[in-house]
């Protein structure tokens, strides 16, 4: 019988099977550390915003596609503005003709009227003088019975008429340089704040016509196109928020005191290379059930506290909803 002696492994299998033992043993290590405590779970939170215009009309521009990238003051869409436009316009001219009122009445009357005033007192006095005299002619002549008492009457009446008219005319003038009331002043400088309100809003209006980027961002969906009726409130893009990124983990109550808002922390995801660091911003005050959606290895039902932790420069790697690790930076 052939007896042969068992063939060795060939030295390049030899080492093609160590680097691949090395390399999982390297993927391991970056999910789950051997040393130090053990590390939290949790999910990069869903940051997104719908922008609508706050007043309605028809759009006339979308200037940004699904994925594009935005700065924080982008312009992103615009709806037609002539009617916001006719608007302001209208609040303006209301505004102007309060202020001339407002003016007025703070002006006082002109020169012209006061004067106008002045003499219809001169020419009230002259009469009054004139009537007067008749007045007086015409009871001395009763006395000697050279008139009748039907000419006093005449005399009596039209003195009285011309008294009445003397003082109506100096009135006239006094209000004439007294100028307006002051509660009418005060009335008219309400009106001119209630203008000064509306103009206002329909500056804001008009503003509103242009959809600006709140932040930096993505544009994850372009829900209305140009020529579309809007109405007010109604969302036509949906901006998925830039970094800082935040990440909700959970922590039991036998480690809180591990982490303390302001603590570092390292935050790693399976398709992270190198863990991004951040800090953590608070902590809930009260206890609840690990969610079913955070990634652990063993589900856990123990009572668990909700961490708030901030990664300020995300670099884009950390994509909202994404199972995360996170371990305690060394030193802290």
């Amino acid at each position: 019988m052939n007896t042969s002696t068992p063939r060795r492994p060939r030295p390049l299998i030899a080492l093609v099977l160590a680097l691949a033992l090395v390399a999982v043993g390297i993927g391991w290590w970056r999910t789950h550390p051997t040393t130090g405590p053990a590390p939290l779970y949790g999910n990069v939170d869903i940051r997104e915003v719908d922008l609508a215009f706050r007043q309605g009309g028809r759009v006339i521009k979308v200037l940004v596609d699904e994925g594009s990238t935005v700065r924080e003051g982008d312009l992103l869409a615009e709806i037609d503005p002539d009617l916001l436009s006719d608007a302001e316009a209208g609040a303006k001219a209301a505004v102007d003709q309060a202020r001339a009122e407002v003016a007025k009445l703070q002006a006082g009357n002109r020169p012209q009227e006061i004067a106008r005033a002045r003499a219809a007192v001169v020419q009230a006095e002259a009469v009054a003088r004139r009537t007067t005299i008749e007045f007086d002619r015409q009871q001395q002549l009763i006395a000697t019975r050279a008139t009748s008492e039907q000419a006093l009457v005449a005399a009596t009446s039209a003195r009285d008429e011309a008294q009445a008219a003397l003082a109506a005319a100096r009135q006239s003038l006094a209000l004439q340089q007294a100028g307006a009331r002051a509660e009418d002043i005060d009335a008219a400088r309400s009106r001119l704040a209630a203008a000064e309100a509306q103009w206002s809003q329909a500056r804001t209006a008009r503003a509103d016509a242009h959809l600006f980027a709140p932040a930096d961002g993505t544009v994850m969906a372009r829900l209305r196109e140009p020529g579309a009726l809007v109405g007010a409130r109604e969302p036509v893009l949906s901006l998925s928020l830039g970094g800082p990124a935040y990440v909700r983990a959970y922590v039991p109550e036998t480690r809180l005191a591990e982490f303390k808002p302001g603590t570092r922390v390292q935050v790693r995801s399976d398709s992270l290379g190198d863990a991004l660091a951040g800090q953590v911003g608070s902590v809930s005050p009260r206890a609840e059930f690990t969610p079913r959606s955070v990634e652990t290895p063993e589900l856990r039902t123990d009572l668990v506290y909700r961490l708030r932790i901030v990664v300020p420069q995300p670099d884009g790697r950390l994509l909202q909803g994404m199972p995360v690790t996170v371990t305690l930076q060394p030193g802290s």
